[in-house]
Protein backbone atom coordinates (compact mmCIF):
# COMPACT_ATOMS: atom_id res chain seq x y z
CA UNK A 1 0.00 0.00 0.00
CA UNK A 2 1.29 3.44 -0.94
CA UNK A 3 0.57 6.24 1.48
CA UNK A 4 -0.52 9.58 0.04
CA UNK A 5 2.25 12.09 -0.34
CA UNK A 6 -0.13 14.96 0.39
CA UNK A 7 -3.09 15.90 2.54
CA UNK A 8 -5.55 16.67 -0.25
CA UNK A 9 -9.04 15.44 0.43
CA UNK A 10 -10.48 13.76 -2.67
CA UNK A 11 -13.68 15.12 -4.15
CA UNK A 12 -13.93 12.09 -6.43
CA UNK A 13 -13.03 8.41 -6.00
CA UNK A 14 -12.34 6.45 -9.20
CA UNK A 15 -12.59 2.68 -8.76
CA UNK A 16 -11.43 0.00 -11.17
CA UNK A 17 -8.73 -1.10 -13.55
CA UNK A 18 -5.35 0.44 -14.26
CA UNK A 19 -3.64 -1.33 -17.16
CA UNK A 20 -1.52 -0.91 -20.26
CA UNK A 21 -2.96 -0.40 -23.74
CA UNK A 22 -0.57 -2.02 -26.23
CA UNK A 23 -1.35 -0.29 -29.52
CA UNK A 24 -0.53 -1.83 -32.86
CA UNK A 25 0.14 0.24 -35.95
CA UNK A 26 -3.01 1.54 -37.72
CA UNK A 27 -4.28 -1.09 -40.13
CA UNK A 28 -2.15 -3.85 -38.63
CA UNK A 29 -4.29 -6.51 -36.93
CA UNK A 30 -1.39 -8.83 -36.06
CA UNK A 31 -0.43 -7.13 -32.81
CA UNK A 32 1.66 -9.98 -31.44
CA UNK A 33 3.89 -9.94 -34.53
CA UNK A 34 4.05 -6.23 -35.23
CA UNK A 35 5.59 -3.11 -33.85
CA UNK A 36 3.62 -1.60 -31.00
CA UNK A 37 3.65 1.07 -28.32
CA UNK A 38 2.58 0.70 -24.70
CA UNK A 39 0.50 3.38 -22.97
CA UNK A 40 -0.84 3.52 -19.42
CA UNK A 41 -4.63 3.30 -19.40
CA UNK A 42 -7.74 1.65 -18.00
CA UNK A 43 -11.00 3.63 -17.90
CA UNK A 44 -11.11 4.51 -14.16
CA UNK A 45 -7.39 5.32 -14.13
CA UNK A 46 -7.89 7.48 -17.22
CA UNK A 47 -10.76 9.37 -15.58
CA UNK A 48 -8.75 9.88 -12.39
CA UNK A 49 -5.79 11.27 -14.34
CA UNK A 50 -8.08 13.42 -16.49
CA UNK A 51 -9.84 14.92 -13.48
CA UNK A 52 -6.53 15.61 -11.77
CA UNK A 53 -5.27 17.32 -14.93
CA UNK A 54 -8.31 19.60 -14.79
CA UNK A 55 -7.69 20.44 -11.14
CA UNK A 56 -10.09 18.15 -9.28
CA UNK A 57 -8.85 16.41 -6.12
CA UNK A 58 -9.21 12.71 -6.86
CA UNK A 59 -8.40 9.32 -5.35
CA UNK A 60 -7.75 6.14 -7.32
CA UNK A 61 -8.91 2.82 -5.90
CA UNK A 62 -7.46 -0.15 -7.76
CA UNK A 63 -4.87 -2.93 -7.77
CA UNK A 64 -1.70 -3.08 -9.84
CA UNK A 65 1.12 -5.57 -10.16
CA UNK A 66 4.43 -5.23 -8.36
CA UNK A 67 6.11 -4.70 -11.72
CA UNK A 68 7.36 -1.98 -14.03
CA UNK A 69 3.83 -1.10 -15.10
CA UNK A 70 2.80 -0.75 -11.47
CA UNK A 71 5.78 1.49 -10.74
CA UNK A 72 4.96 3.68 -13.75
CA UNK A 73 1.37 4.05 -12.57
CA UNK A 74 2.48 4.97 -9.05
CA UNK A 75 4.89 7.57 -10.41
CA UNK A 76 2.33 9.04 -12.82
CA UNK A 77 -0.40 9.32 -10.23
CA UNK A 78 1.91 10.83 -7.66
CA UNK A 79 3.03 13.39 -10.26
CA UNK A 80 -0.62 14.27 -10.87
CA UNK A 81 -1.17 14.55 -7.12
CA UNK A 82 -3.73 11.74 -7.02
CA UNK A 83 -4.58 10.30 -3.60
CA UNK A 84 -3.26 6.72 -3.45
CA UNK A 85 -4.41 5.66 0.00
CA UNK A 86 -6.46 2.83 -1.53
CA UNK A 87 -4.06 1.73 -4.25
CA UNK A 88 -3.25 -1.96 -3.77
CA UNK A 89 -0.14 -3.82 -4.97
CA UNK A 90 -0.26 -7.47 -6.02
CA UNK A 91 2.94 -9.48 -5.55
CA UNK A 92 1.55 -12.54 -7.36
CA UNK A 93 -0.32 -11.26 -10.41
CA UNK A 94 0.99 -8.86 -13.07
CA UNK A 95 -0.56 -5.64 -14.26
CA UNK A 96 -2.79 -6.33 -17.26
CA UNK A 97 -1.69 -5.57 -20.81
CA UNK A 98 -4.55 -5.11 -23.28
CA UNK A 99 -3.82 -5.73 -26.96
CA UNK A 100 -5.41 -2.97 -29.03
CA UNK A 101 -5.68 -3.07 -32.80
CA UNK A 102 -6.47 0.09 -34.78
CA UNK A 103 -8.06 0.34 -38.20
CA UNK A 104 -6.93 2.85 -40.81
CA UNK A 105 -9.28 5.44 -39.27
CA UNK A 106 -7.48 4.87 -35.94
CA UNK A 107 -10.61 3.42 -34.29
CA UNK A 108 -9.57 0.68 -31.87
CA UNK A 109 -10.64 -2.88 -31.10
CA UNK A 110 -9.65 -4.86 -28.01
CA UNK A 111 -7.98 -8.06 -29.14
CA UNK A 112 -7.15 -9.91 -25.93
CA UNK A 113 -4.59 -9.71 -23.14
CA UNK A 114 -0.93 -10.37 -22.52
CA UNK A 115 1.09 -11.20 -19.42
CA UNK A 116 -1.08 -13.67 -17.49
CA UNK A 117 1.18 -16.13 -15.69
CA UNK A 118 -1.67 -18.43 -14.71
CA UNK A 119 -3.16 -16.50 -11.79
CA UNK A 120 -4.93 -13.78 -13.74
CA UNK A 121 -4.21 -10.07 -13.48
CA UNK A 122 -3.81 -7.74 -10.53
CA UNK A 123 -6.93 -5.67 -11.33
CA UNK A 124 -9.08 -8.81 -11.01
CA UNK A 125 -7.90 -9.44 -7.44
CA UNK A 126 -8.94 -6.30 -5.58
CA UNK A 127 -9.03 -7.25 -1.89
CA UNK A 128 -11.98 -6.12 0.21
CA UNK A 129 -10.18 -6.77 3.49
CA UNK A 130 -7.35 -4.46 2.48
CA UNK A 131 -9.74 -1.82 1.17
CA UNK A 132 -11.70 -1.66 4.42
CA UNK A 133 -8.53 -0.62 6.27
CA UNK A 134 -8.22 2.54 4.20
CA UNK A 135 -11.70 3.30 2.82
CA UNK A 136 -12.55 5.75 5.59
CA UNK A 137 -9.59 7.96 4.70
CA UNK A 138 -11.13 8.82 1.33
CA UNK A 139 -14.92 8.35 1.40
CA UNK A 140 -15.51 10.77 4.27
CA UNK A 141 -14.47 13.68 2.04
CA UNK A 142 -15.66 12.63 -1.41
CA UNK A 143 -18.84 13.64 -3.23
CA UNK A 144 -18.61 11.21 -6.16
CA UNK A 145 -17.70 7.59 -6.80
CA UNK A 146 -16.84 6.92 -10.46
CA UNK A 147 -17.17 3.33 -11.67
CA UNK A 148 -17.40 1.14 -14.75
CA UNK A 149 -18.64 -2.40 -15.25
CA UNK A 150 -15.38 -4.26 -15.96
CA UNK A 151 -14.74 -5.20 -12.28
CA UNK A 152 -17.99 -7.21 -12.37
CA UNK A 153 -16.30 -9.70 -14.71
CA UNK A 154 -14.14 -11.12 -11.88
CA UNK A 155 -15.37 -12.38 -8.51
CA UNK A 156 -12.97 -10.53 -6.19
CA UNK A 157 -13.16 -7.18 -7.96
CA UNK A 158 -16.95 -7.51 -8.27
CA UNK A 159 -17.20 -7.95 -4.51
CA UNK A 160 -15.14 -4.80 -3.92
CA UNK A 161 -17.13 -2.80 -6.48
CA UNK A 162 -20.52 -3.73 -5.04
CA UNK A 163 -19.35 -3.12 -1.46
CA UNK A 164 -17.91 0.28 -2.38
CA UNK A 165 -21.11 1.35 -4.16
CA UNK A 166 -23.22 0.42 -1.13
CA UNK A 167 -20.85 2.22 1.25
CA UNK A 168 -20.80 5.28 -0.99
CA UNK A 169 -24.59 5.44 -1.12
CA UNK A 170 -24.77 5.10 2.67
CA UNK A 171 -22.53 8.17 2.91
CA UNK A 172 -24.62 10.07 0.32
CA UNK A 173 -21.99 10.02 -2.41
CA UNK A 174 -23.27 10.24 -5.96
CA UNK A 175 -22.44 7.39 -8.35
CA UNK A 176 -21.18 8.15 -11.86
CA UNK A 177 -21.30 5.08 -14.10
CA UNK A 178 -19.78 4.69 -17.54
CA UNK A 179 -21.12 1.32 -18.71
CA UNK A 180 -18.03 0.89 -20.92
CA UNK A 181 -19.07 -2.56 -22.18
CA UNK A 182 -15.98 -4.60 -23.08
CA UNK A 183 -16.91 -8.26 -23.76
CA UNK A 184 -13.26 -9.38 -23.93
CA UNK A 185 -12.94 -8.84 -20.17
CA UNK A 186 -15.87 -11.20 -19.57
CA UNK A 187 -14.71 -13.83 -22.08
CA UNK A 188 -11.30 -13.49 -23.71
CA UNK A 189 -12.33 -15.80 -26.56
CA UNK A 190 -15.45 -13.91 -27.53
CA UNK A 191 -15.89 -11.41 -30.34
CA UNK A 192 -14.91 -7.90 -29.18
CA UNK A 193 -17.95 -6.53 -31.00
CA UNK A 194 -20.65 -8.67 -29.36
CA UNK A 195 -23.28 -7.19 -27.10
CA UNK A 196 -23.94 -8.31 -23.52
CA UNK A 197 -25.74 -11.59 -22.95
CA UNK A 198 -28.70 -11.74 -20.59
CA UNK A 199 -26.70 -12.91 -17.58
CA UNK A 200 -24.25 -10.04 -18.11
CA UNK A 201 -27.08 -7.54 -18.43
CA UNK A 202 -28.53 -8.83 -15.15
CA UNK A 203 -25.14 -8.45 -13.45
CA UNK A 204 -24.78 -4.85 -14.64
CA UNK A 205 -28.37 -3.65 -14.04
CA UNK A 206 -28.00 -3.18 -10.25
CA UNK A 207 -25.16 -0.71 -10.85
CA UNK A 208 -27.20 1.17 -13.44
CA UNK A 209 -30.03 1.52 -10.94
CA UNK A 210 -27.72 3.20 -8.40
CA UNK A 211 -26.26 5.81 -10.74
CA UNK A 212 -26.86 9.54 -10.44
CA UNK A 213 -24.95 10.10 -13.68
CA UNK A 214 -25.07 7.49 -16.44
CA UNK A 215 -22.89 7.59 -19.55
CA UNK A 216 -23.71 5.23 -22.41
CA UNK A 217 -22.51 4.70 -25.94
CA UNK A 218 -25.47 4.55 -28.31
CA UNK A 219 -25.19 0.78 -28.79
CA UNK A 220 -25.08 0.32 -25.00
CA UNK A 221 -28.23 2.40 -24.63
CA UNK A 222 -30.02 0.17 -27.12
CA UNK A 223 -28.71 -3.04 -25.53
CA UNK A 224 -29.79 -2.12 -22.02
CA UNK A 225 -32.82 0.11 -22.63
CA UNK A 226 -34.02 -0.56 -26.20
CA UNK A 227 -33.79 3.20 -26.81
CA UNK A 228 -31.14 5.88 -27.20
CA UNK A 229 -33.37 8.62 -25.76
CA UNK A 230 -31.71 9.94 -22.54
CA UNK A 231 -34.99 11.22 -21.09
CA UNK A 232 -36.73 7.85 -21.59
CA UNK A 233 -33.74 6.07 -20.07
CA UNK A 234 -33.75 8.36 -17.03
CA UNK A 235 -37.49 8.03 -16.49
CA UNK A 236 -37.19 4.24 -16.57
CA UNK A 237 -34.92 4.32 -13.51
CA UNK A 238 -36.05 5.09 -9.96
CA UNK A 239 -33.22 7.59 -9.32
CA UNK A 240 -33.97 9.50 -12.54
CA UNK A 241 -30.26 9.99 -13.24
CA UNK A 242 -28.64 12.45 -15.57
CA UNK A 243 -27.98 10.51 -18.78
CA UNK A 244 -25.53 11.17 -21.62
CA UNK A 245 -25.51 9.07 -24.80
CA UNK A 246 -22.49 9.38 -27.08
CA UNK A 247 -22.09 8.11 -30.63
CA UNK A 248 -18.62 8.82 -31.93
CA UNK A 249 -18.54 11.87 -34.18
CA UNK A 250 -22.33 12.24 -34.16
CA UNK A 251 -24.24 14.62 -31.84
CA UNK A 252 -24.28 13.78 -28.14
CA UNK A 253 -27.75 13.30 -26.67
CA UNK A 254 -28.27 14.26 -23.04
CA UNK A 255 -30.67 14.75 -20.17
CA UNK A 256 -29.05 16.94 -17.49
CA UNK A 257 -30.63 18.66 -14.50
CA UNK A 258 -34.08 18.41 -16.07
CA UNK A 259 -33.01 19.70 -19.49
CA UNK A 260 -32.92 17.72 -22.74
CA UNK A 261 -30.68 18.47 -25.68
CA UNK A 262 -28.16 17.47 -28.32
CA UNK A 263 -24.64 18.82 -28.68
CA UNK A 264 -22.57 18.57 -31.84
CA UNK A 265 -19.07 17.16 -31.56
CA UNK A 266 -15.94 18.80 -32.93
CA UNK A 267 -14.76 16.73 -35.88
CA UNK A 268 -12.51 18.90 -38.08
CA UNK A 269 -9.19 17.67 -36.72
CA UNK A 270 -6.83 14.79 -37.41
CA UNK A 271 -7.62 11.71 -35.34
CA UNK A 272 -4.48 9.94 -34.16
CA UNK A 273 -5.97 7.50 -31.66
CA UNK A 274 -9.45 7.24 -30.12
CA UNK A 275 -8.27 5.24 -27.07
CA UNK A 276 -9.45 7.00 -23.91
CA UNK A 277 -11.62 9.59 -25.66
CA UNK A 278 -14.73 8.48 -23.77
CA UNK A 279 -12.84 8.60 -20.48
CA UNK A 280 -11.62 12.13 -21.23
CA UNK A 281 -15.23 13.03 -22.01
CA UNK A 282 -16.28 11.63 -18.63
CA UNK A 283 -13.53 13.60 -16.88
CA UNK A 284 -14.64 16.81 -18.55
CA UNK A 285 -18.30 16.15 -17.82
CA UNK A 286 -17.65 15.52 -14.12
CA UNK A 287 -15.32 18.50 -13.88
CA UNK A 288 -18.03 20.81 -15.17
CA UNK A 289 -20.76 19.27 -13.01
CA UNK A 290 -18.59 19.55 -9.88
CA UNK A 291 -17.35 23.07 -10.61
CA UNK A 292 -20.63 24.44 -12.01
CA UNK A 293 -21.83 27.07 -9.54
CA UNK A 294 -24.61 28.51 -11.67
CA UNK A 295 -27.78 28.67 -9.58
CA UNK A 296 -30.16 29.50 -12.43
CA UNK A 297 -29.39 26.50 -14.60
CA UNK A 298 -30.46 26.58 -18.23
CA UNK A 299 -30.37 24.50 -21.37
CA UNK A 300 -27.54 26.70 -22.63
CA UNK A 301 -25.52 25.99 -19.49
CA UNK A 302 -26.07 22.23 -19.90
CA UNK A 303 -25.04 22.47 -23.55
CA UNK A 304 -21.81 24.23 -22.54
CA UNK A 305 -21.08 21.46 -20.04
CA UNK A 306 -21.41 18.77 -22.72
CA UNK A 307 -19.45 20.86 -25.21
CA UNK A 308 -16.58 21.15 -22.72
CA UNK A 309 -16.61 17.38 -22.18
CA UNK A 310 -16.62 16.77 -25.94
CA UNK A 311 -13.60 19.05 -26.30
CA UNK A 312 -11.72 16.98 -23.71
CA UNK A 313 -12.44 13.86 -25.75
CA UNK A 314 -11.43 15.52 -29.01
CA UNK A 315 -8.11 16.69 -27.60
CA UNK A 316 -7.25 13.17 -26.43
CA UNK A 317 -7.94 11.86 -29.94
CA UNK A 318 -5.15 14.10 -31.24
CA UNK A 319 -2.43 12.14 -29.47
CA UNK A 320 -1.55 8.52 -28.82
CA UNK A 321 -2.64 6.75 -25.65
CA UNK A 322 -5.38 7.65 -23.21
CA UNK A 323 -3.47 9.66 -20.59
CA UNK A 324 -0.56 11.50 -22.22
CA UNK A 325 -2.76 13.78 -24.40
CA UNK A 326 -5.20 14.69 -21.60
CA UNK A 327 -5.69 18.48 -21.54
CA UNK A 328 -5.56 20.94 -18.69
CA UNK A 329 -8.25 23.58 -18.24
CA UNK A 330 -6.44 26.26 -20.23
CA UNK A 331 -5.93 23.90 -23.17
CA UNK A 332 -9.63 22.98 -23.27
CA UNK A 333 -10.72 26.60 -23.13
CA UNK A 334 -8.24 27.55 -25.86
CA UNK A 335 -9.50 24.69 -28.05
CA UNK A 336 -13.12 25.72 -27.56
CA UNK A 337 -12.38 29.37 -28.35
CA UNK A 338 -11.03 28.36 -31.77
CA UNK A 339 -14.46 27.13 -32.94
Amino acid sequence: MIESQHLKRPQVICLGEALVDRLGEPGDQLINNSSFQDFLGGAPANVACGLARLGINVSFLGRIGNDQIGMKFSKLMQERDINLDCLQHDFLRPSRIVLVSRDLNCDRTFAGFYGDKGEGFADQALTLEELKKHWGSIESFADWLVIGTIPLASRASAEVLCWSVNEALNKNLSIALDVNWRPTFWDQNTSPSRGPEQNEIEAIKPLIKQASLLKLAEEEANWFFKTNDPLKISKSLSRNPDVVVTNGKYPIKWYLKGFVGETSTVSNFEVIDTTGAGDAFMSGLLYKIISNKVKNQSIDEMNSIVRFAAACGALVCQGEGAINPQPNLQEVESFLSSF
